[in-house]
């Protein structure tokens, strides 16, 4: 079915990929423009937020990898 390296590869690059890209990253420095502003979210609304992206990755994942085709 699945080969434990293949699964624990994607898993691992999958990883450094979204610590990569996760970091903060601002257009201008605070210093020099009063344009942008940091605005707080609830934490309610992250964690739901969160929680609902994590769900469809599953979804994906289970429907993608994990399925049986049926054959008629």
């Amino acid at each position: 079915m699945l080969n434990k390296k293949y699964l624990v590869g994607t898993l691992a690059s999958f990883s450094l990929l979204f610590g990569t890209i996760s970091r903060p990253t601002f257009a201008q420095s605070p210093e020099k423009t009063a344009q942008f502003q940091r605005i707080e979210q609830p934490m309610g609304l992250k964690i739901s937020a969160t929680s609902g992206k994590l769900a469809l990755i599953a979804s994906e994942l289970w429907w993608f990898l994990f399925s049986q085709t049926k054959f008629a």
